[in-house]
């Protein structure tokens, strides 16, 4: 296959009679996809009970054909977006309590390398691009409040264990430790065990 034909195969080809249905069955579609997703129906009775709905707002209904290929598109969709939760979930997971700071710089990347490759590629339109500025800097943004938020629950923490601190030293120094042994409490209890 040369360049030239796997660049038009990457396009979004010729739009299904699903695509071209107007604003009205968006709601139906919805709940087409729903079905498909949830796995409960046979996709004979989800194409005839959508056809169904079309009916019912005047809108001509679709062939089980063009159904079957639509269905067949969602479904390759789903099983992409399954597969990438899963694995932002394990990674998630495998990072510990800062992972999604690091998931967060991961897509950063992410998103740097693919607008590199597409505009090395050259088949970036100047909306593309701008898509994809749009796209980073919403990322960039998600880093720095990531980061903001982090820095003000360990504020927060730290706060708060100055405080339990200074009531451990209190009740120490009311049970007659002396104010050395007392300090000694603190300091372990803020995690600074000199």
């Amino acid at each position: 296959m040369s360049d030239i034909d796997a660049d038009r195969r990457e396009g979004r080809g010729r739009l299904s009679s699903i695509d071209m249905l107007p604003d009205e069955a968006d709601g139906d579609i919805v709940w087409a996809l729903e079905q498909l997703r949830g796995r409960a129906m046979p996709q004979t009775a989800i194409v005839g009970e959508f056809n169904k709905r079309l009916a019912d707002r005047g809108i001509a209904g679709v062939s089980k054909s063009a159904f079957s290929r639509w269905a067949v598109r969602k479904a390759i969709q789903f099983r992409k977006l399954d597969e990438v939760r899963h694995i932002t979930a394990e990674i998630v997971t495998d990072l510990g309590t800062d992972g999604a700071d690091q998931v967060t710089v991961a897509v950063a990347e992410m998103l740097k390398v693919a607008i590199y490759e597409l505009l090395e590629k050259g088949t970036a339109d100047s909306k593309g691009v701008m898509e994809m500025a749009r796209a980073l800097t919403s990322v960039v943004s998600a880093q720095k409040t990531s980061t903001e938020h982090r820095r003000k629950l360990e504020e927060r923490v730290a706060a708060q264990m100055e405080q339990a601190a200074d009531k451990v030293e209190k009740v120490a120094t009311e049970a007659g430790l002396t104010a050395e042994r007392a300090a000694q409490i603190r300091r372990e209890v803020l995690g600074l065990r000199i």
